[in-house]
């Protein structure tokens, strides 16, 4: 017997072993190679200098060389950017040192970018740091060796400037040379605390050049508005108004300024104490916590007696129901004030939560700040009555870069550095904090938050010395902006 041995059926079972290792009836050829993600070779850091918009170039390798697309991912504060597919970012709009946009105001913008090759995708945060610009900015001092100089004055068609020293020492400055001249000295002065020579404003007639106003402390304690005249010689007392301030010797305002109306506007201090005791900035029978409004006489011996000084046409208590020198009140110690038109802004000094900025017109008589109901726009003590005016701009209290403890008014800068033109200009005594604000952004009826302040600290850095405790803001016949340290210097903004 023959034995026959059969292989079909093995040939059976490889046969779809054999298919499945053709592709199994599929479309056949071999798998696609693993792709490789792209990686970035630009650094997640970058510096540039504000006011541009260009920020960072993007960069990646991908192995596989793939076309690359960017986009933004994220990040805090990936709304201020946009990128383009080839991975330029920019900002929406340029940045502002000294007003920070990103959402810690450090001026480091955290921005989260993407890069795909199609198939993958590879994310990197960028942090982008925007430095400062001096903008056209310097800041020269011009003057040393005061004494605690509280004031600066310009000279009507000179480049010089009066110096006012706080125990009554009055002297011309050339800010060329640095050279001082005493000129005169104030007499029947008290120095101690906030006392002492405050504020100077001279007749705006030309005619009357010679006469002066002076804002000071008696040897008594009270406030005197005094006129005096012979300034080109040995200046003699004409006229004097006393405010009777007794007790504290703080809080005794200091601000006197001609309007463009010819008008004299002073700023009194509420009489001191913490919360008014005596309630005199409400009172509208004291002078106490006012803008008082005064017409100096052209012509004091026009009549049968010489008549100096009278309360200002328009006043509104002329007529009786309070002071008629009163033109507007409920202010705590209005130590600063100046005009921009016909528009006095005044830097009113807080009580321990606010410091304020508040507006008021030649044709707005009797507006009510609201100190002591209010400080600023919080509610400080008793139920406050309608129609109080709140501030157009507001701080609070403290050490950061947008706060302080005592208010130093300014000017609107009308100088020859054009990234201040328009900008209103003020300062912290206590933080030392410079800032500004477009003169335009401070509305009636409206607050300006202190975010909106840009901090010129860096931009006024000066040339030497130490620009520290800021007493007052001046201005020369130019409009050039001197900054008064009581430590004893004088600066001034010039073109950079």
């Amino acid at each position: 017997m023959t034995m026959r041995v059969s292989y079909a059926l093995p040939s059976l079972l490889l046969a779809p072993l054999l298919l499945a290792s053709c592709g199994g009836g599929g479309s056949g050829g071999t798998p696609p190679a693993q792709n490789a993600p792209p990686v970035f070779t630009s650094p997640q850091t970058a510096s540039m200098i504000e006011n541009g918009t260009a920020a960072y170039q993007a960069a990646a390798s991908d192995a596989d060389a793939n076309t690359l697309v960017f986009s933004i991912d994220g990040g805090a504060d990936a709304a201020l950017f946009a990128i383009s597919a080839g991975g330029a970012l920019r900002f929406n709009t340029a940045p502002d040192y000294d007003l920070p946009g990103d959402g810690d105001g450090d001026n480091v913008y955290n921005v989260r970018i993407s890069v795909s090759d199609g198939r993958a995708i590879a994310t990197q945060a960028i942090n982008i740091t925007v430095t400062n610009s001096r903008e056209g900015i310097s800041v020269a001092r011009v003057g040393t060796g005061f004494v605690q100089p509280t004031f600066v004055l310009g000279i009507p068609g000179s480049s010089d400037v009066y110096v006012l020293e706080k125990a009554g020492r009055v002297y011309r400055l050339n800010p060329s040379t640095g050279a001082k001249t005493l000129r005169f000295t104030v007499g029947d002065l008290s120095t101690d605390g906030e006392r002492g020579l405050l504020g100077m404003a001279l007749l705006p007639n030309p005619a009357n050049s010679d006469r002066f106003m002076i804002y000071c402390t008696n040897a008594a304690g009270n406030i005197e508005i005094r006129e005096y005249g012979a300034l080109s010689g040995t200046p003699q007392i004409l006229a004097r108004l006393t405010i009777p301030h007794p007790g504290a010797n703080n809080h005794n305002g200091g601000s006197m300024v001609f309007g463009p109306d010819g008008l004299l506007y002073v700023g009194t201090g509420d009489g001191g104490g913490a919360g008014d005791p005596g309630n005199n900035a409400q009172n509208p029978h004291s002078q106490l916590g006012k803008i008082l409004r005064i017409r100096v006489v052209e012509d004091p011996y026009a009549g049968a007696s010489p008549t100096f000084f009278t309360p200002a046409p328009g006043n509104p208590y002329l007529g009786g129901g309070g002071d008629p020198y009163v033109y507007a009140l409920g202010l705590r110690n209005p130590f600063r004030t100046s005009f921009s038109g016909s528009t006095l802004i005044i830097g009113d000094v807080g009580q321990g939560a606010v410091e304020e900025i508040d507006l008021v017109t030649a044709t707005q008589p009797g507006l009510n700040f609201g100190w002591r109901f209010k400080e600023g726009t919080q509610p400080y003590t008793g139920t406050a009555p309608g129609g109080l005016t709140d501030p157009v701009a507001e701080y609070g209290h403290g050490s950061g870069p947008r706060q302080g403890n005592s208010i130093t008014g300014g000017h609107v800068y009308r100088g020859p550095v054009e990234s201040l033109a328009g900008q209103y200009v003020f300062a912290d005594f206590v933080s030392g904090n410079i800032w500004s604000v477009p003169f335009a952004s401070l509305v009636p009826g409206q607050t300006l938050a202190s975010s909106r302040f840009a901090r010129r600290n860096e931009d006024f850095a000066p040339d030497a010395g130490t620009l520290s405790s800021i007493a007052s803001f001046g201005e020369d016949s130019a409009g050039n902006l001197f900054l008064i340290s009581i430590g004893g210097d004088i600066f001034m903004i010039r073109p950079g």
